[in-house]
């Protein structure tokens, strides 16, 4: 697999009821970093609707989507776990986890209308949280006098350039995020902007949300 520069995630927290046979599946989607904070969302639900029969969960984490797990927490094997993962890979996203919390009506959905009723309540709460694009970023600092900072900050946004951060001190320093192909030109830019009189340093590399 080569170097990821790109992935999707979703935007945004969701969460969406769908009824089934008098069954209420509550699906709650969260953009999460690392397993330890996609556990916790689990356990929160679990906290939170205590008196619920079921806390399905999936989750996927890392820019590759290589780290996956997924529970079907009692429910009989493969209708609830396996298929909410399907249904975040299919989506094409990562860094993100989906619960699902059942209460029981009183009917028996049988397997096929669990993985429906499971798959269905994922996708809904997918459609709610919205999708964002990532993109990886060289990141580099500049530092400029306040005299020129504003207008050098307002053009480098103007030409895409992502401004992560800027700090005020004796000077402006302008912490910016660049696509990898566009490293040199970004130096270009700077010394056109301020004249010569300001030149950039690499500082790492970020992930960045960029306009889909």
């Amino acid at each position: 697999m080569g170097v990821i520069r790109s992935y999707r995630t979703v935007a945004r927290v969701a969460e969406v009821d769908l009824e089934v046979k008098r069954s209420i599946f509550r699906c709650r989607i969260e953009p999460v970093t690392d397993e330890a904070t996609a556990r916790a969302v689990i356990e929160r639900a679990r906290a939170a609707h205590w008196d619920a029969r079921h806390h399905c969960s999936a989750f996927i984490l890392d820019p590759a989507g290589q780290t996956a797990r997924s529970s079907d927490d009692g429910e009989p094997a493969g209708t609830a776990g396996a298929p909410m993962l399907e249904v975040l890979r299919g989506a094409g996203v990562t860094d993100v986890v989906a619960v699902v919390t059942r209460w029981f009506g009183g009917t028996l959905l049988g397997a096929g209308g669990l993985v429906r009723a499971y798959s269905d309540a994922v996708r809904a709460g997918l459609a709610e949280a919205g999708v964002r694009h990532r993109e990886l970023r060289a990141e580099f600092a500049v530092d400029l006098d306040h005299a020129v900072a504003g207008r050098v900050e307002s053009e480098v946004r103007a030409r895409g350039y992502a401004v992560l951060d800027t700090t005020y001190a004796a000077q402006v320093t302008l912490r910016l995020g660049v696509p990898i192909p566009d490293t040199e030109a970004l130096a270009a830019t700077i010394a056109e902007l301020t004249g010569g009189a300001a030149t950039v340093r690499p500082v790492g590399e970020s992930w960045v949300d960029v306009p889909s």
